[in-house]
């Protein structure tokens, strides 16, 4: 499996990326020719991202208003609803055939949970899951439940894009502007904020690859 870092790019540029190393999988896949799956991380400009299921609703600005603090919004072909991304916000997309990792749509999800849950225990942070809610939650359960991972797929013939988002430095206020996932009674954190300082993004990147390696059943990354 190899691993790409793509640094800061605008979403518009790696979603045509991301689609493009998509396509031509699938196309692999049944043509029988080689491929390779990919790990791709990275970070985006400020940008809210509406799933395919998505409430327009959910955005709380209008175009004018988006300008004004220097974000777009996109309509996406990914699951769920909708979410932030921003500087100190790690971005992971996993292209790959799920074929390869013996994994359904629901056990692969599960293992991106696993992998996020492991890097905020690493950064001693106690995360977990909310039933009926992708993603990684704090606190799951009580008043105080929030989410520090956001996670939304594409799969189509086995092949997988867009992925998951954990808030590692990020500024958590672009996230006022929006129902986050479609909640409004649900906070969202970050790894800087439970851990009361600025973190390493680089290390946290390297935690969660070597998590998600693992969690996939990967033979080897590189």
């Amino acid at each position: 499996m190899k691993t790409e870092y793509w640094g800061m790019v605008p979403y518009r540029e790696a979603w045509d990326r991301q689609t493009e190393l998509f396509n031509e999988l699938v196309r692999a896949r049944a043509c029988g020719d080689s491929y390779e799956n990919r790990l791709i991380f990275c970070e985006h400009p400020h940008v809210y991202t509406l799933g395919r299921h998505g409430k327009e609703t959910n955005m709380l600005l209008r175009e004018e208003q988006l300008k004004q603090i220097g974000a777009e919004l996109y309509h996406i072909d990914r699951g769920g609803d909708i979410t932030y991304h921003g500087p100190g916000q790690l971005v992971c997309y996993p292209i790959l055939n799920l074929e390869d990792f013996h994994l359904g749509l629901k056990d692969y999800i599960h293992a991106l949970e696993e992998a996020v849950i492991r890097v905020c225990a690493s950064c001693g942070i106690e995360a977990g899951r909310v039933a009926g809610a992708t993603g990684v939650w704090l606190a799951a359960g009580t008043k105080d439940e929030r989410k520090i991972c956001a996670i939304g797929v594409r799969s189509s013939h086995f092949v997988t894009m867009h992925g998951l988002a954990l808030n590692v430095n990020t500024d958590l206020r672009y996230f006022g502007y929006i129902h986050p996932c479609g909640f409004i009674d649900k906070g969202v954190t970050s790894v800087a904020r439970e851990v009361g300082r600025e973190v390493d993004l680089s290390e946290v990147r390297s935690r969660l690859e070597k998590e998600l390696c693992t969690c996939l059943n990967a033979s080897g990354c590189r």
